[in-house]
């Protein structure tokens, strides 16, 4: 069969390092190390290339609950699939389908292979339909795999095989010479990201605070000078709290860490920055920590924003969501990624970065081409911040100069000749002019002239 060897390139690119899959079993052991996880309760397509079949694109999906949507599912997943990997410049010549779920309570491993049955028959005749083959379609679930193409029940018992130990296989052996790893189940990774459930520790607080805060910053943000100082103060609290992340402890443990997280960031800090980040310039700054130093703590922040997107506020997750697989994906973090971008576009499916990026990611593309357009938006602010600041220092020092500031040396002109009016030709002593107040008066007459010039210019450089 034309399954019987599947190439992977999983070294370096420069070694093009290749492994030899043979059979169902290999098949089935190799999937977590192509994902980066353990893809629970998905449907995944490899595409096949060549005599040899090497694996091309992939791409996964929740499976549907309903058996109704399984028809029109079936069909799009085929079509994105070959279409994909045309719009790379290769035709797939064979398809491989991944049917993963755990067993529900009371439920057995058999009995979801035999459940999911129409699924891989609807995905093995979209694909047909397409003229691309499935070569192998299998469903892995409670530890153990099944085949739905081969009939032989010496090597595809009915109670199915089970997969082999972790670490034990040649893809693993390969894997970590390459430096793969798996990272738990999918399950696992989505935790991290998605909103606490109402009932969790400060889930009713963090609530509250998104109410309270919303109502203070809507009537600022529909004005057009509030919404500026809104995203300034965004930005600004949003570096803050990196700041704050990248101090904290450095923890292994990633729950644990998680919660450490949590616990850094105040209800109130967390709700101003969700909601400043609905703005799409405040989300366009804060993406330009893809890198470098900021990178880590970066993404720590997203995730903790996304887990306080609680309630009717879930919506609002899209943002962090997507800045969180921005910075995967920017970091090499594929896998992390596409995670991340799927549940922005599970949370708000019309959010057009998620969307965008998500294509992007699927399809290969290198980030360095955003990356590089995020820098030149930064150094193209920072030049500007600077010209504006410097004119506003060239401002000051003319107003200094003109103004005769106290201590500046340089007296004007008027003074001058209000000095020489006042002095007497034969002792020098200062006499009143004519049409002027007494002492007494002329210095409160002064003070409230200097206060009234003082008003003065403060009111223009307000203004």
């Amino acid at each position: 069969m034309a399954m019987n060897k599947h190439h992977d390139t999983t070294g370096p690119t420069d070694d093009q390092q290749q492994i030899t899959l043979r059979g169902p079993a290999e098949l089935a052991d190799a999937l977590p190390y192509m994902m980066g996880y353990h893809p629970t309760d998905s449907i995944v397509m490899v595409a096949l290339h060549g005599d040899r079949g090497r694996f091309g694109g992939r791409l996964r999906l929740g499976i549907p609950r309903s058996p109704r949507e399984w028809p029109p599912v079936a069909e799009q997943l085929a079509e994105c699939l070959v279409e994909g990997c045309e719009r790379r410049g290769s035709r797939p010549d064979g398809i491989v389908v991944f049917l993963c779920q755990d067993p529900a309570e009371g439920e057995t491993g058999r009995r979801v292979m035999e459940r999911l049955r129409p699924l891989a028959q609807r995905l093995r005749t979209a694909c047909g339909t397409l003229d691309v083959p499935v070569y192998e379609a299998l469903c892995i679930s409670d530890g153990r795999f099944w085949s739905y193409c081969c009939p032989d029940t010496r090597c595809c018992p009915s109670e199915g095989n089970p997969l082999a130990l972790p670490g034990t296989s040649v893809m693993a052996a390969a894997a970590a010479y390459a430096g793969i790893q798996v990272r738990g189940s999918l399950r696992e990774m989505e935790e991290r990201l998605r909103p606490w459930p109402y009932e969790a520790a400060g889930a009713a607080e963090q609530l509250h605070a998104l109410d309270r805060t919303g109502a203070a910053l809507v009537p600022r943000i529909l004005d057009a000078e509030g919404r500026a100082t809104v995203r300034t103060e965004t930005v600004r609290l949003a570096e803050q709290l990196v700041r704050r992340l990248a101090d904290g402890p450095r923890i292994m443990d990633t729950a644990a860490a998680d919660t450490e997280d949590d616990a850094l960031i105040s209800h109130d800090e967390a709700a101003a920055v969700i909601l400043g980040l609905q703005d799409r310039e405040t989300r366009d700054r804060a993406a330009e920590w893809m890198e470098g130093a900021e990178a880590a703590p970066a993404l720590r922040l997203w995730r903790a924003l996304a887990r306080r997107c609680v309630g009717a506020y879930v919506e609002h997750s899209a943002a962090p969501l997507t800045l969180a697989g921005w910075v995967s994906w920017s970091t090499g973090d594929e896998p992390g990624a596409r995670v991340a971008l799927g549940l922005a576009l599970e949370a708000d499916p019309e959010y057009v970065f998620a969307r965008l990026l998500h294509q992007a990611c699927n399809e290969g593309l290198d980030p360095e081409s955003l990356r590089r357009c995020l820098r030149d938006e930064r150094d193209a602010r920072a030049a500007a911040e600077a010209r504006a600041a410097s004119g506003a220092r060239a401002r000051l020092r003319g107003r200094s100069v003109s103004g005769a500031r106290p201590g500046s040396g340089v007296r004007p002109p008027a003074a001058r000749r209000k000095r020489r009016t006042a002095r007497s030709a034969t002792g020098g002593a200062a006499t009143a002019p004519r049409g002027t107040v007494g002492p007494d008066g002329a210095a409160a007459h002064a003070r409230t002239r200097a206060v009234r010039r003082g008003g003065g210019r403060g009111s223009r450089s307000g203004r």
